[in-house]
């Protein structure tokens, strides 16, 4: 008896579950045809090679191809050697603005940062990179090298 009462309530609690449960994802919200959408000229820039010190800054060139106004709600980079500047006014549709960047060149080696750009654009995560490499400058001051020739070398005793 005790067994049976059990296993009743047990489907009790499982039917009611299973009643109850219904999924709780929201549905996708219907995607605007009118939203902005941006539109980058270039979404890499290479420095190539830059010396210690030397100019570290770049624009990347966008476009709001969307049918309303675009609002770039932050521009982030990877490291604090990169500081992004960006419009914060609303870019009206077919208007070109840009993003400039300046990489801190004090630094010694290779560059491979990234910009994570969030807008309310339809693509509203883009993402920028900047590469290249930063060598120390020479010295002016020293004297290259030659190699020495045989009639330049000292005779031998």
């Amino acid at each position: 008896m005790m067994k049976k009462l059990l296993t009743l309530a047990a489907s009790v609690v499982f039917a009611f579950t299973a009643a109850t449960a219904q999924e709780t994802t929201p549905k996708p919200a219907a995607e605007n045809p009118n939203a902005p959408v941006i539109t980058f000229t270039k979404s890499v820039h290479d420095y190539g090679t830059l010396f210690v010190g030397g100019d570290g800054n770049c624009e990347f060139e966008f476009t709001n191809t969307g049918k309303e106004p675009l609002i770039l709600s932050s521009v982030r980079s990877s490291c604090g050697c990169t500081v992004p500047s960006w419009p914060r006014e609303p870019i009206l549709p077919g208007k070109k603005e840009k993003i400039t960047v300046k990489y801190d060149t004090n630094r010694m080696g290779p560059i491979n940062k990234s910009i994570t750009v969030m807008s309310n654009a339809k693509n509203s995560a883009e993402v920028l990179r900047i590469s290249g490499n930063i060598v120390k400058k020479p010295d002016d001051n020293t004297i290259p090298e030659k190699p020495m020739s045989s009639a330049a070398a000292p005779a031998a005793k």
